[in-house]
């Protein structure tokens, strides 16, 4: 491949993490503006849905058969990745910061490996479970802001607590998106993906409206809408499909690590966060579990 095909790459994935690391700026923005997290999330995924149909409904009918043998799968991975991840990300946003919630969330690499090796997807070696110990140790460190009273005292910030959970599940749907190859192209598969969390994602959406957390079509929402549908949600899969075709997965993968940093450094410029010193021992530990997670065991 030819440096300016590297560059073009480089360019798609460089934009797809940017923006990925902009939904948590937006995020923490609705949550300014009250917007309902549930909702927006509601919102942001019936709309994508919208956008895509006409692309994919026809291949998704031709492959039916295929899609209800294998429902259950599908089940689990809308619930995981757009009815739980997405809502638990919003929703956290508004009580805890997002430095620490990026950073929380630079983890899931990891954390597939250990899904990976729990559901017997993938062998893990020695480097990989020092790995996950060092990243969920620097994921404690936060969530505890290195205080040992919050630990014993189990006096947790609510929405650090629930970023874990959202971390886990996006984990979880990462290793068993790979546990096996689908007849389905990239966008018909998220348009089924969409679908089958959509169905648990709207009586969640109809309880919230409810219980009175209402949406405000003002400016505000309509532009933070706009961004989760068009920018993290439809740009940033087909730019990272683009990117992995020209340079594969393992150099991709590598753009990965920069989203935290890019969230970090705008909540730094756009809320005035601070990066505390919890921070930085968690970043230590996160990176140090990253890197041994990438270690091969050498042949004897």
């Amino acid at each position: 491949m030819n440096k300016s095909s590297n560059f073009v790459a480089y360019i798609y994935l460089l934009l797809t993490v940017t923006f990925w690391a902009g939904n948590f700026i937006v995020g923490k923005y609705a949550s300014y503006y009250e917007v309902p997290p549930f909702s927006l999330n509601f919102y942001r995924w019936f709309f994508a849905w919208l956008i895509l149909a006409p692309f994919t409904i026809p291949e998704i009918l031709k492959h039916k058969e295929y899609i209800k043998q294998n429902y259950k799968l599908f089940l689990i991975l809308g619930v995981t990745s757009i009815t739980v991840f997405n809502s638990i990300v919003y929703y956290s946003l508004n009580f805890t910061q997002v430095i620490s919630g990026v950073l929380m969330i630079s983890t899931i690499p990891v954390m597939i490996m250990l899904f990976s090796s729990l559901l017997k997807i993938e062998k893990t070696n020695t480097f990989q479970i020092f790995g996950v110990l060092f990243s969920f140790t620097g994921v404690i460190l936060i969530i505890t802001k290195a205080n040992l009273e919050i630990l014993k005292n189990l006096d947790f910030n609510k929405g650090d607590i629930t970023m874990v959970i959202a971390m886990f599940s996006w984990a979880l749907y990462s290793a068993l998106l790979k546990k096996q190859t689908h007849k389905l192209s990239q966008l018909s598969l998220l348009e089924v993906i969409i679908t089958f969390g959509l169905i648990f994602l709207i009586p969640i959406y109809l309880v919230e409206y409810q219980l009175g957390y209402r949406i405000n079509l003002e400016k505000p929402f309509i532009l933070i809408l706009g961004y989760v549908v068009l920018f993290p949600g439809l740009a940033s899969f087909i730019l990272w499909i683009k990117g992995i075709s020209m340079i594969g997965a393992n150099r991709s993968g590598v753009f990965l690590h920069l989203m935290p940093i890019l969230s970090a450094i705008m909540a730094m410029i756009i809320f005035k966060e601070k990066f505390m010193i919890y921070h930085v021992l968690g970043a230590i530990f996160i990176i140090t579990g990253i890197f041994l997670s990438n270690r091969k065991v050498k042949n004897a």
